[in-house]
This record gives structure tokens, sequence and C-alpha cells, in this order.
């Protein structure tokens, strides 16, 4: 079944464009990936989301995506509320619309 992750991100001021950029050269190359956008939420806010071939991807690639994170960590903001810089979530398809 197919499954998705979800990351909720806050730019600090003046990197939106940083930040963008830094998304075209992350590491792409896991198995069972679909696909990713990167979706602007607010004038500094924005939400990545991967498309899967099922949770067990999202499992195993994990560790590299957490390195392609540290590699723009510089540039978030704490979201506050204990979350750190990041508001991640994943898990499977249960309806497709």
């Amino acid at each position: 079944m197919a499954a998705f992750n979800v990351v909720r991100f806050k730019v600090k001021p003046g990197l939106n464009e940083a930040f963008v950029e830094a998304h075209k050269g992350f590491d792409r190359d896991f198995p069972g990936f679909r696909r990713a956008v990167l979706v602007k939420t607010g004038d500094r806010d924005y939400c990545f989301i991967g498309e899967w071939d099922d949770f067990d991807s999202i499992v195993q690639a994990r560790d590299r995506m957490i390195g392609n994170l540290d590699s723009a960590r510089h540039m978030l903001e704490d979201l506050g509320h204990g979350l750190g810089v990041t508001d991640p979530a994943s898990g499977e398809v249960v309806l497709d619309l």
C-alpha cells in the first residue's frame, strides 16, 4: 500500500530562496520513493510531502532523509511546543480519492 511522509518547517527570515534551492540538491535516490513536493503554506512556512511505494520504504530511508535535513537545519526556526525545527508525520494510505 502506498505511503506518505509529511514534514512541516518554518524558515528563518531571508532564507526562503536558499531553503527551496537546498531541496533541489537533496538525495532522492531511495528505493520505493515515487515523488515529492515542497508546498509553501505561509510567508516562511513550508510542508514537504513525499510519496512512497510502502511504509517500509520510508522507514528504510529515514537516516538518509535526516542527512538531507541536516544540510538545511541551520535555515530553520524552532517550531516551539517541544517540536524542534520539524513537525514530521508518516503513514500508509487508507483512502485514495
